[in-house]
């Protein structure tokens, strides 16, 4: 009806969308980082990493008169 403001209601779009996707990225970007420098394991291929022994020379470092 006339007389009435409908935009009363209404929230303006840049500010709550710009704000809410900044705290999004935040956010993700946070859990990211938290989770790349507290346990860097867990986003790894567990199949490319063997722990080394220190008192076994590497195969492809031993010489040829070995």
């Amino acid at each position: 009806p006339t007389g009435l403001n409908s935009d009363a209601d209404k929230i303006s779009f840049h500010p709550y969308f710009s704000y809410k996707d900044l705290l999004g990225f935040a956010a993700l970007l946070t859990a990211l980082a938290s989770l790349a420098l507290f346990s860097p394991n867990l986003l790894g291929d567990p199949d490319n990493f063997t722990p080394a022994n220190p008192l076994v020379t590497p195969p492809h470092i031993k010489p040829e008169w070995y």
